[in-house]
């Protein structure tokens, strides 16, 4: 197994809670300032309630922080199977760094500036990277 493509995960995963973090510290802040009480907060409601509602530089950690759960799910399974197949090192592994760089440097962006053009190349970079990562392992595993 090739252990050294799991840090760059690992980053990611630890990367996922500072902006979980930076979300909440950015939200509760904003919830009081506005005058809602989570107290009187009506059963069933959810952090997608507060677009509208709070200013969108508040909702921009939140919405970065739901792109973390969605497409590095799929990264997390590729850096699994190139690090079980043996093929986590070289191009595999400089990949994966560059995914991680990448996405970090997309948070930055969205949490902050979120113009969306730059965002979106950030965005097709990654996904590149994870591309051409998840093409080797299923290279890997079919030969």
């Amino acid at each position: 197994m090739d252990i050294p493509i799991l840090a760059p995960a690992a980053l990611l995963v630890l990367w996922s809670l500072v902006m979980l973090f930076w979300m909440v510290a950015t939200r509760f802040p904003a919830m009081a300032k506005s005058g809602m009480d989570l107290g009187k907060a009506p059963p069933g409601g959810r952090g997608s309630n507060l677009e509208g509602v709070l200013p969108d530089k508040v909702n921009w950690k939140a919405h970065n922080y739901t792109h973390l759960m969605e497409q590095p799910t799929l990264f997390y399974a590729t850096v699994v199977i190139l690090a079980l197949a043996g093929a986590g090192h070289g191009m595999n592994l400089y990949l994966a760094w560059a995914y991680v760089i990448i996405r970090i440097i997309h948070s930055v962006w969205q949490a902050t500036v979120n113009l969306v053009n730059v965002r979106f190349l950030l965005f097709v970079a990654s996904t590149i990277c994870l591309l051409i990562m998840a093409i080797n392992a299923l290279w890997v595993t079919l030969f």
